[in-house]
């Protein structure tokens, strides 16, 4: 080889053996999913769904619930990817969380989001929050994949500034009773489509009414709370062996969603008492579950 070439040989091996290096690590960087769910259209779909109502005020949403019930959908579909965080938008007045949404903010693995409520209680600001948070993450690679629950047809440039960085934009829908309620132009756009139907929702909503245990029963102290989630998972295990709980385990804290609505129900039965809308007695019931469970193991 020409000693005038030897130099630039050189450096060209260096470099090649930097790019093989980088690629190396890449290859070992796990996969990270993000899911990003506009509480408006999910309200607005969900409500009408399941309640047959999008007014709010005609029903209860379980959020806490559906959010874990959303975490693990994600679980399955991402098999090979962990979860940064989910993301929640909503409008409030003056950006002031209501009781609600700061429950909801209090949940881990949770950053709500808010936008202004104009004086129509219409959301405004959202999408470009969405956008904003889509582009980051995907620019600054700490997502590979998002789960976008909305319908909204002003999110396209919200999936589009992701996709410019890398990252794959999944689109979920909430089946609807008749027609469409997401934008066309937005399920042109996105990398894969998904609905998800009654089934999935109504364990989450439920129409706005007197509980069947509230009227006549006071609330349960939270030692009550944590015992009966303990005494239920101690009748869990006595039915499904350790081999489920090994299956179990590796998914704390989130159980799937069907489990997590057995442990309600029957919670509710022994309890007396409505846990809908409690979402601080729901940690505590989940809590006496998992404790009662890893104390076997």
């Amino acid at each position: 080889m020409n000693d005038d070439l030897a130099p630039l040989s050189a450096r060209i091996d260096r470099t090649n053996e930097l790019l093989t290096r980088m690629l190396a690590e890449v290859a070992k960087t796990p996969s990270t999913h993000a899911i990003f769910v506009d509480a408006g259209y999910l309200y607005a779909a969900a409500g009408r769904l399941v309640a047959g109502t999008e007014d709010r005020r005609a029903f209860d949403l379980d959020a806490e619930g559906l959010i874990e019930a959303l975490i693990d959908r994600a679980r399955t579909i991402f098999a090979d990817s962990r979860l940064l965080r989910v993301y929640w938008y909503d409008g409030a007045r003056r950006r002031i969380h209501t009781s609600e949404q700061q429950s909801i903010a209090e949940l881990p693995d949770v950053k709500v989001r808010l936008g202004n409520l104009n004086a129509n209680n219409q959301q405004k600001g959202v999408d470009s929050l969405i956008r904003s948070d889509l582009e980051s993450l995907a620019r600054h690679r700490a997502i590979s994949d998002a789960a976008l629950l909305g319908g909204d047809e002003d999110l396209v440039s919200a999936v589009e500034a992701a996709q410019g960085y890398g990252a794959r934009v999944h689109l979920w829908g909430i089946e609807a009773p008749e027609g469409r309620n997401q934008a066309e132009p937005l399920l042109w756009e996105v990398d894969s489509q998904r609905t998800l139907d009654l089934d999935f929702f109504k364990p989450y909503v439920s129409r706005r009414a007197a509980g069947p245990y509230e009227a006549t029963t006071i609330r349960p102290t939270r030692e009550d709370v944590r015992f009966v989630g303990a005494q239920i998972a101690a009748k869990w295990l006595a039915e499904r062996g350790r081999a489920a709980l090994q299956e179990l385990l590796p998914g704390h804290p989130y159980l799937p969603g069907s489990v997590d609505q057995d442990l309600l129900v029957e919670a509710e039965v022994l309890l007396q008492y409505s846990l809908r809308g409690q979402a601080d007695l729901r940690r505590v019931l989940r809590d006496g579950f998992w404790e009662h469970l890893q104390g076997q193991y």
